[in-house]
């Protein structure tokens, strides 16, 4: 049973740190240059410090999840993996991340009437698009590392439950 565990853990971490590593690259390959009344307009990620979070945190996430899988189970160091899952995704990193993304990425699409700000993926819709992409494979990240700390949770109360 404990290397159905391991496996299952495994398995799932590297879902979460490839679904990570996709949202980083995404993000970081997204780039477009426009004219726009005659006026050239270029779109990074890199020009908004919302989107430079987003990639800092899922580069950081994939990376965490491909070291935790080297660390032996039953160590001292595995009991603190829960624990630092659980900040990793539930924390402010991955959750944050997608939050910050996801409201430049609206102020981008729809604008902003109040603030006078126009919206840009009317000229610059790879770019959006890109964006759009590197937020969707957030969220599948958030989706399995919520998978990956529930799975641990349950193998950890499963020994305590006499309810088998």
């Amino acid at each position: 049973m404990a290397k159905l565990h391991r496996i299952i853990s495994i398995v799932l971490r590297l879902a979460a740190a490839g679904a990570a590593a996709a949202a980083a690259i995404i993000m970081v390959t997204s780039h477009e240059t426009t004219s726009f009344f005659g006026i050239e307009m270029d779109a990074k990620y890199s020009y908004t410090p919302s989107l430079v979070f987003f990639v800092v945190a899922f580069a950081v996430a994939s990376a965490y999840s491909l070291l935790v899988i080297l660390v032996r189970p039953g160590s001292t160091v595995a009991r603190l993996v829960l624990l630092t899952d659980v900040v990793i995704m539930v924390g402010m990193l991955l959750t944050g991340a997608v939050a910050a993304a996801g409201a430049i990425a609206d102020v981008g699409r729809n604008g902003n009437e109040h603030a006078g700000w126009l919206p840009i993926c009317g000229q610059v819709r790879a770019y959006c698009g890109h964006v759009a992409g590197a937020l969707i494979s957030g969220l599948v990240s958030l989706v399995v590392y919520f998978l990956l700390i529930m799975y641990s949770l349950h193998a950890i109360a499963e020994p305590m439950c006499s309810c088998h």
